[in-house]
């Protein structure tokens, strides 16, 4: 199923207009950049197989989000509640990111929430092609988080 546009958020109250919000916004690219690095480490010093898997798969969605989320204080948004994470992927289409993007974007935010609460159990595959996917998406969301 499709997502909605980013403006159906907006209207259902989802999303919220506010204030630019830098410092916040600083903050979660940081936090983005340590846990990008951190998971780099962690990728060329462990095999990837079942039993790291699902926690890589979480932790690509996490740094991706926060990328997200640091683009969206900046444009004087914020999400919260139900369907938070869903307009958070959905304002990739703002950003211009290709259908495709935003499709695997959203299929990795469904699949995160399998694996947090209904405890599904994805494999190393999955997680190298979602750790690509990150690398990927990561420097275009920096392109347009410059802040100088």
């Amino acid at each position: 199923m499709p997502l909605p546009k980013f403006e159906e958020y907006v209207h259902r109250g989802i999303v919220k207009k506010q204030m630019p919000d830098t410092p916040r916004a600083r903050f979660l690219i940081e936090c983005s950049e340590k846990a990008f690095i951190g998971l780099t480490r962690r990728m060329q010093g462990e095999k990837l197989d079942e039993f790291n898997a699902n926690s890589i798969i979480k932790e690509c969605h996490d740094i991706i989000l926060e990328l997200i989320r640091a683009k969206m204080f900046l444009s004087g948004f914020s999400a919260s509640g139900n369907f938070a994470h869903e307009a958070e992927v959905s304002y990739l289409k703002t950003l211009n990111f290709q259908e495709k993007e935003v499709d695997f974007m959203n299929l990795l935010r469904y699949f995160r929430n399998g694996i947090v609460y209904y405890g599904k159990i994805l494999d190393a595959d999955y997680a190298k092609r979602v750790f690509e996917f990150t690398k990927s998406i990561r420097i275009k969301l920096l392109k347009l988080l410059d802040l100088k």
